[in-house]
């Protein structure tokens, strides 16, 4: 077999078979079979749902592992710059992605399994992800699930360590509902008979109530956040407790309230997983978490030096309604600490609720700029999202690209200042496509 680069492999297996999600876990099952069943070979799994939080949940339980001296597989998805973002294969002293070579031949080694059969890219990819964590010994393995739950490819996974749901607010309903309830019902699916599930916080009762009955329904020892367990800031630290103890802890690396709450499900999944954590773990955890493109700071490139000379620039991929009520916080935080302008410069794709996003910015944003979505053949047009934008009360324009947006900016500030405002805080957000490309641009992949 002559191998291509994973990302020629991939790019093959996108040309033949339909892009998208097509939920049913036939396909994943018939080719796993031919694969030797590698998913039921895998170390402890500590499974990730939720419609918000749930990478944050992720690279959170991936540090507290590490710190304890765990070798710890981790499955994202989507990715941002590189396919081989979704495997984070476990080493010692700190897991790395996935070696090129390796992945090729693993995606090439499935594709030839599938025979051709009619199946999505997404999930031969995770078959990928199995047939690697299951190849490569480790003492964990935390897999976030793509879309939903019950129909989900990583939804294979029988038995569990942890199951844990993130908070539920409405996303793709056009897949899973356009009721909370009812996209909750979908998240639950991941949750086995008998197997530890943790529910973090949730904004909506309806939600959390599915997630508790469906756990108790099904004989699972249950913790809730606010009941179980629960975190909150004091005195600049995170407080964490349990009904183990009270840990008192430094704040989240990742910037945003709505961190404390994500770091303390982490932290209560890894427990639930069988894993002790201890104060100088969780320590470790908040201070070493990294997790790209979620209100990062964008490190000098050639993209941010377009940007006007001091401005603080942040990206960040979240793309619901609820996504962006956490991102204004976030931002209204940093303000509190150091006030500059806001200005946002946003690309977004069809399936999402642009004006309900945009809304939570009304009254601290000055300006939105629209861009395209280049890499999504879904992406929203940019007079259409600034008319959505408009919609949501901003003041807002359309211009050809994130570079374009910036220059623009930087013209329009430096022609106008006169010393008396500081330099402008740029939030670059609204899509995972478009955090990427960024990323790409400026030369500052994910590592």
């Amino acid at each position: 077999m002559t191998l291509l680069s994973a990302e020629a492999e991939i790019e093959r297996l996108l040309s033949l078979h339909p892009k998208g999600f097509d939920l049913s876990l036939d396909r994943i099952t018939r080719l796993l079979g031919r694969l030797g069943n590698p998913h039921r070979k895998l170390p402890p799994v500590i499974h990730v749902a939720g419609t918000n939080g749930k990478g944050s949940a992720t690279a959170f339980a991936r540090a507290a592992l590490e710190a304890s001296g765990r070798i710890v597989h981790v499955h994202t998805s989507p990715h941002l710059v590189n396919w081989h973002e979704r495997y984070r294969l476990g080493a010692e002293g700190g897991g790395r992605l996935v070696q090129d070579s390796v992945l090729a031949e693993a995606v090439a080694r499935v594709a030839e399994a599938n025979h051709g059969e009619e199946i999505t890219v997404f999930e031969i990819l995770t078959a990928v992800m199995f047939v690697l964590f299951s190849e490569h010994p480790a003492d964990a393995a935390i897999v976030e699930v793509g879309l939903g739950g019950r129909f989900d490819a990583t939804n294979v996974i029988d038995h569990p360590a942890a199951t844990v749901i993130m908070p539920i607010s409405l996303d793709h309903e056009a897949y899973l509902g356009d009721r909370v309830e009812l996209i909750a019902a979908e998240k639950a699916g991941i949750i086995k008979r008998g197997c530890p599930v943790v529910v973090g916080q949730q904004e909506f009762d309806a939600a959390r109530e599915v997630l508790v009955d469906t756990a108790e329904r099904l004989g699972c020892p249950v913790t809730v956040y606010g009941e179980d367990f629960l975190a909150f800031e004091e005195n600049g630290r995170m407080a964490y407790q349990d009904d183990k103890g009270l840990f008192d802890l430094p704040l989240p690396k990742l910037a945003g309230r709505h961190q404390i709450a994500n770091a303390a499900a982490a932290l209560a999944a890894v427990k639930a997983a069988g894993f002790p954590v201890n104060l100088r773990t969780a320590e470790a955890a908040m201070e070493r978490v990294v997790w790209p493109g979620r209100l990062q700071r964008l490190a000098r490139g050639p993209l941010a030096d377009l940007a006007p000379e001091g401005a603080e620039i942040w990206i960040d991929g979240g793309h619901n309604p609820g996504a962006g009520e956490a991102i204004a916080e976030a931002l209204a935080t940093e303000e509190d600490r150091s006030p500059r302008p806001l200005f946002i410069i946003a690309g977004m794709i069809n399936t999402k609720d642009q004006t309900g996003y945009f809304r939570a910015f009304e009254g601290m944003a000055r300006h939105v700029y629209t861009v395209p979505v280049e890499m999504s053949d879904a992406g929203v047009p940019n007079d259409e999202l600034a008319a959505r934008a408009l919609a949501a009360g901003l003041s807002a324009e359309p211009v050809h690209s994130v570079a374009n947006a910036l220059k623009l900016l930087r013209d329009t500030l430096d022609s106008g200042r006169d010393g008396s405002e500081p330099p402008p805080r740029i939030l670059i957000c609204g899509s995972l496509y478009l955090i990427g490309a960024v990323l790409a641009e400026n030369g500052t992949p994910p590592r």
